[in-house]
């Protein structure tokens, strides 16, 4: 019976339904609802399904009793990464990385936790070494693209997720990181295809649907005058307007000048007010 559970439990791991997984360890009878294979499926799949608090008491509570784990050590890592306990969650790591210093979706994990510490180096020479052991994981593709937009190479950014995607296109982390890229560069309908479709595909992520959201609105027909401040930035936008304004005023272009600025005081208040509306509008109809 516990052989038929666990092997219904991998399956549901395996084609990403962490719920399904915990409901199948419910089943579990005396001590193999807590032994180890169950612990580890538990923390994983409560991980899975953003229970951060819950996965990270779980696996320490097996680190505890079965000792310093390494698939236990990885959960208890990335969910103190999460719950934003950076100092815990590096020496949970770290402890992973002494067991299996070369194991890319670790040093993938821990260059995760680089990046939010801002240690973009470090980050890009971890997902380097992943890299060399498994140029195809997902998650390497994934780091890239974050180190891209955290150098603000928005397009490059664009690129590493895209190719990640191509690799495996029924992934929504993939789909997900896509979308962030893309709305970074202002292109916000494929912002949109890319989180409605993660959505979808995981609709209790709550991460997910609010970019889902948020992406729809900023891809709404009326908001379209905004696609421009979308791709090149509000501030370039402006600095922009500036140029062009103090250009006209130097050459005697004074009405020219004048019709310009009453444009973009308009343009301004629109951005202000037009985004707000359109996303109660969509809300109310949802």
């Amino acid at each position: 019976m516990s052989e038929e559970t666990f092997a219904l439990v991998r399956h549901w791991m395996s084609v990403r339904q962490p719920e399904r997984a915990l409901d199948a360890l419910a089943q579990l009878p005396g001590e193999d609802a807590v032994g180890y294979p169950a612990t580890v499926f538990r923390a994983s799949a409560l991980w899975m399904l953003d229970r951060n608090e819950e996965a990270a008491q779980v696996a320490a509570d097996g680190i505890s009793r079965f000792g310093p784990d390494l698939p236990l050590l990885q959960v208890l890592g990335n969910t103190r990464h999460e719950l934003g306990q950076w100092p815990a969650a590096e020496e949970a790591l770290l402890a992973a990385l002494h067991q299996d210093p070369e194991q890319p979706q670790l040093l993938c994990d821990y260059a995760r936790l680089c990046l939010s510490a801002g240690q973009v180096d470090k980050a890009e020479r971890l997902v380097a070494r992943a890299a060399h052991h498994d140029p195809h994981l997902e998650s390497v593709g994934q780091v890239r693209s974050m180190i891209a937009l955290a150098r603000g190479q928005d397009a490059e950014a664009v690129r590493h997720s895209a190719d990640t995607l191509a690799q495996d296109p029924d992934s929504t982390a993939a789909r997900a990181m896509h979308g962030n890229a893309a709305a970074q560069t202002g292109d916000v309908d494929q912002a949109y295809r890319s989180f409605r479709a993660a959505a979808a595909a995981e609709p209790g992520n709550a991460a997910y649907v609010a970019a889902a959201r948020e992406a729809r609105v900023a891809a709404h027909p009326a908001l379209r005058p905004l696609r421009l401040m979308y791709r090149i930035g509000p501030m370039k936008l402006w600095l922009g307007f500036m140029l062009v304004l103090l250009g006209l005023r130097a050459a005697g272009l004074l009405p020219l000048a004048l019709g310009l600025t009453v444009i973009w005081v308009l343009y301004c208040v629109y951005s202000w007010v037009a985004p707000p509306l359109v996303r109660r509008w969509l809300e109310r109809n949802r």
